[in-house]
């Protein structure tokens, strides 16, 4: 079962820049995942939130409630959250980090990911795709 995480202003997906995030919702997004998730014969769980603890919670908790892995946008908190890289290495399942936007294309602060270095790998500017290619990695991870 893998536990699909995606931070700040995520849930604007459709409405905030089209130009660099595309027209479709996050609505679009998860149910594209649980479509891929079902493709791949792994169950799916999405969730969103703009706070930073409400993540840093769902990713303590993973792994008891039974998460074989981890894909995370962490949004702008990939930027600058130290207590968000803690939470992924403090913990024993794999994370893969995901970008809808190429990250490395765009303003000099989005360059740097204090995340990615506690993370499996980092997939960033394939759009939603990014999600499907960290989950059949986490599942190929898991067999």
């Amino acid at each position: 079962m893998l536990l699909i995480l995606n931070g700040p202003n995520l849930n604007r997906l459709g409405l905030r820049e089209p130009g660099v995030y595309g027209s479709q919702t996050l609505e679009d997004l998860e149910r594209q995942c649980e479509a891929w998730g079902a493709e791949l014969g792994e169950a799916v769980t999405c969730r969103q939130s703009n706070y930073e603890g409400q993540l840093l919670e769902w990713i303590q908790e993973a792994q008891e409630q039974g998460f074989s892995g981890i894909v995370i946008n962490p949004g702008a908190l990939t930027h600058y959250s130290y207590a968000l890289r803690d939470a992924i290495s403090g913990q024993q399942l794999p994370v893969v980090e995901v970008h809808i936007s190429n990250v490395d294309a765009r303003e000099e602060f989005r360059h740097r990911s204090v995340t990615a270095a506690v993370c499996k790998g980092k997939i960033s500017g394939l759009g939603f795709l990014g999600y499907r290619l960290g989950m059949e990695y986490l599942i190929e991870a898991e067999a």
